[in-house]
C-alpha cells in the first residue's frame, strides 16, 4: 500500500512544466477527432465528461494546467446546464442562441489556425525530406516498408497513459513493499531500457511497475525525458500505437529541473 504522501512528495519536487503545452481548445479538438464528431453538432454532455476526465488527470499529475483550462471547464459545465434546462414555450422569446454556437465558432477559428500552421510545418518537412533525408531515399530504394509517423501530442500521451492505468487495475494485487523512487532514478532505468533497442512501445516502459505510484513516476519521467530532448515519441497515424525513440541529446537541450548549470 502506498503512503498517502508518496506521490505528493514527487509532485512537490517535480512540478511538470512543458514547453509545448497545448491549450483547452486543442484538447476539445482532440476529443472531437477521437470520437469523430462534427464540430457543428457537439454532444456537449459527452465532451464535458471527457474533458473533465482529462483535466482531472492533468491536475493529479500537476501538469501546467493554466487557468484557461479551468475556465473552459466552467464554460462547458455552464453550456451543459443551459442545455438541460426546459426549453421555452413556442410563444415565448427564443432570441437566445444555442449556447454551443459561440464555442463552435471558437473551435472552427482555432482549427483554421492549426491547419495553417500544420500546412507550413508539412511543407518544411517535405522540403527537408527532399534535400536532407538521404537515409529515407535509400530505405525506399531498398524496398523497406515505410510507415509515416506523427509526433505525439500531450493528449495522445495522456490517453495512452489512461489505458496503461486501466490495464494495471486488472492485474492481481501484489502486497509488496513500496519503494520510493526518484524521477532521476526512473529516467536512468528507462534510458537503460531504450539503450537495448532502437525503439520501445509506450506500454513497455511500464512493464516493470504495477502500483499507481510507479505508473505515475514512470509517466512523469517520460515527460521529463521529452523535455530534455533525450527521446522522441511518435505515433503511427492518428490514435495508433505509440513508440519511444532514444536520440542524441542536442546542444540546445534544456537542463534538468533543479540543475544549477546553465
Amino acid at each position: 500500500m502506498e503512503r498517502p504522501n508518496d506521490f505528493e512528495s514527487i509532485v512537490e519536487a517535480y512540478p511538470v512544466k512543458l514547453d509545448n503545452f497545448e491549450g483547452p481548445l486543442d484538447l476539445l479538438l482532440f476529443l472531437i477527432r477521437k470520437h469523430e464528431i462534427d464540430i457543428q453538432e457537439i454532444p456537449i454532455v459527452l465532451i464535458t465528461e471527457q474533458y473533465l476526465g482529462y483535466l482531472g488527470l492533468m491536475l493529479e499529475l500537476d501538469l501546467d494546467t493554466a487557468g484557461e483550462f479551468l475556465l473552459m471547464a466552467a464554460t462547458l459545465i455552464h453550456i451543459k446546464s443551459k442545455l438541460l434546462l426546459p426549453r421555452p414555450d413556442p410563444g415565448e422569446d427564443e432570441s437566445d442562441e444555442d449556447p454551443r454556437e459561440a464555442l463552435m465558432r471558437r473551435l472552427l477559428e482555432h482549427q483554421k489556425f492549426k491547419a495553417a500552421a500544420e500546412l507550413l510545418h508539412d511543407r518544411q518537412t517535405i522540403r527537408s525530406a527532399q534535400w536532407g533525408r538521404h537515409d529515407d531515399r535509400l530505405a525506399e530504394i531498398a524496398g523497406e516498408p515505410y510507415e509515416p509517423e506523427l509526433e505525439v501530442d500531450l493528449f495522445s500521451l495522456l490517453t495512452a497513459f489512461q489505458a496503461v492505468v486501466e490495464r494495471a487495475k486488472q492485474r492481481p494485487s501484489m502486497p509488496l513493499p513500496t519503494e520510493h523512487m526518484s524521477l532521476e532514478t526512473r529516467i536512468e532505468q528507462l534510458l537503460a531500457i531504450l539503450s537495448e533497442t532502437e525503439a520501445c512501445g509506450f506500454e513497455e516502459l511500464f512493464a516493470d511497475v504495477s502500483s499507481r505510484l510507479g505508473l505515475i513516476t514512470t509517466f512523469l519521467a517520460l515527460l521529463e525525458m521529452i523535455r530534455l530532448k533525450v527521446v522522441r515519441v511518435f505515433q503511427s497515424g492518428a490514435f495508433g500505437p505509440i513508440r519511444v525513440y532514444r536520440r542524441a541529446r542536442p546542444s540546445d537541450a534544456p537542463t534538468p529541473i533543479g540543475d544549477p548549470s546553465p
